[in-house]
């Protein structure tokens, strides 16, 4: 059971996501444009700021709080899911980590309110899943990190509000001869940051993402965020409390495409009864809500475990993997039910169907979490 806070907020997220993002969020997504009304009104309800301490300018909530409000963002509309999740954990997150208290003075008022995003430039055109290829260097000269190298795939870096991109990057070799690998804080509109246009996606359409190549870009030393040789530590932090977030998210798509084929089952005549008087479809539907349901349970258990400061990391690996599987699979029965309307994308669920299969890849795909499933367990 959820507290009557988490129940408050959850509430307050559901109405603003059915009166403020539904009635506008196709016409953003057709001309893949990002909505930054939509951003800014969910920087004024503090949204942005859900899982900080007070101390720093956040609502005091937990790691909960958020994915209560990405599930119900994403029961509407992904795009949007996205960017707060993005800004929140793969943006500000890290400066909140690993940050020093200057980094934090002067970055986080301005990413917790929503006013300003960040981005963290993990991927590579060679490095995926395989993090520990990246090639992307840095090369400290007197007081100034030089970094070279191009990031790919990256959410919020290239909006009129993105503030900032952390970059992880090879600053040296360690004993033992592998990469040091390093996190640098690499504020925007540094000279030698290049923005490419942002890519023409299957899904998340109305949010950003951009290829940022990197030629000779300098910031201060004091620019290094956490130890220099951590930042391979730093993303594997990062990305098992992403996993949780981005099960939440994919739980909401999954809730979603419920909705609709609810609506539409009984909104729906075939041979002279409504198409959920027929068998078929109420199996269908039955099975996408378990699959729902257990994807909830999922995420709130590793969102408990991590609020707990116990081990979360299989069980976000699980909840992550379990709810993007989930979401493909109900977005795909959902069109089915739609028949020909679920092939127009002018139906969520013609979205939800496009926005789905980015979650069994995004921060960590299918293949890596049954790994990390395989070596927690001990094989």
């Amino acid at each position: 059971m959820l507290s009557e806070e988490h129940e408050a907020l959850r509430a307050s997220v559901r109405d603003f996501a059915r009166e403020v993002v539904a009635p506008v969020i196709g016409e953003f997504y057709e001309k893949h444009a990002f909505p930054y009304e939509i951003v800014r009104r969910m920087g004024a309800m503090g949204l942005f700021g859900l899982p900080f301490p007070e101390d720093v300018g956040g609502m005091g909530g937990d790691y909960l709080a958020l994915c209560l409000a990405l599930e119900e963002l994403a029961r509407v509309d992904s795009s949007v899911a996205i960017t707060l999740e993005a800004a929140i954990s793969l943006g500000a997150m890290p400066i909140y980590r690993f940050g020093t208290d200057a980094q934090r003075a002067r970055w986080l008022p301005d990413l917790i309110s929503g006013e300003r995003l960040a981005a963290f430039g993990l991927t590579e055109p060679g490095a995926g899943s395989d993090a520990g290829g990246t090639v992307t260097r840095a090369v400290l000269d007197g007081d100034e990190w030089v970094i070279n190298g191009a990031k790919c795939f990256i959410t919020n870096s290239g909006t009129d509000i993105t503030s900032l991109v952390t970059v992880t990057a090879v600053t040296g070799t360690t004993a033992d001869g592998a990469k040091e690998i390093s996190t640098i804080i690499v504020p925007s509109g540094t000279p030698g940051l290049t923005v490419l246009p942002g890519y023409s996606k299957v899904g998340w359409c109305a949010s950003d993402t951009h290829e940022l190549i990197l030629e000779d870009v300098r910031v201060p030393a004091e620019n290094l965020l956490g130890p220099r040789g951590r930042g391979f530590a730093q993303f594997l932090r990062i990305l098992d409390e992403g996993r949780i977030a981005i099960a939440a998210l994919a739980t909401g798509l999954s809730q979603g495409c419920v909705d609709e084929s609810l609506t539409y089952a009984r909104g729906r005549h075939a041979f002279g009864h409504p198409i959920g008087d027929f068998q078929a479809i109420k199996f269908k539907i039955s099975d996408m809500e378990v699959r729902t349901h257990t994807s909830r349970l999922a995420y709130h258990d590793a969102a408990a475990r991590l609020i707990s400061g116990a081990d979360f990391k299989r069980a976000a690996a699980i909840a992550k993997l379990h709810a993007s599987e989930a979401a493909v699979t109900n977005a795909r029965e959902a069109t089915q039910i739609h028949g020909g309307y679920g092939f127009i994308n002018e139906t969520p669920v013609a979205r939800f169907w496009r926005d789905s299969k980015i979650l069994e890849i995004g921060e960590g795909t299918s293949e890596v979490q049954r790994m990390i499933i395989a070596r927690d367990l001990g094989i």
